[in-house]
């Protein structure tokens, strides 16, 4: 699969010193950054909807010790 990126200046010179630092390509850095990306926003979203669930599960006991 092929995608044309558009950097500008910054993010040229941001690009070529990671891949000069981590030993890789510049295109295996954009991979990388995108994947973790992904990964965060999916872990955000499973802890937002973890905590959620949780404050509902405990609601009574929550209740009861903001009144302690």
């Amino acid at each position: 699969m092929s995608l044309t990126l558009r950097t500008d200046e910054e993010l040229d010179t941001a690009l070529a010193a990671l891949a000069a630092a981590e030993g890789i390509s510049r295109q295996e850095v954009i991979r990388r950054a995108v994947l973790d990306r992904l990964e965060h926003s999916q872990h955000t979203s499973a802890v937002e909807e973890s905590t959620s669930r949780l404050m509902l599960e405990w609601a009574d006991v929550l209740d009861r010790l903001g009144k302690v």
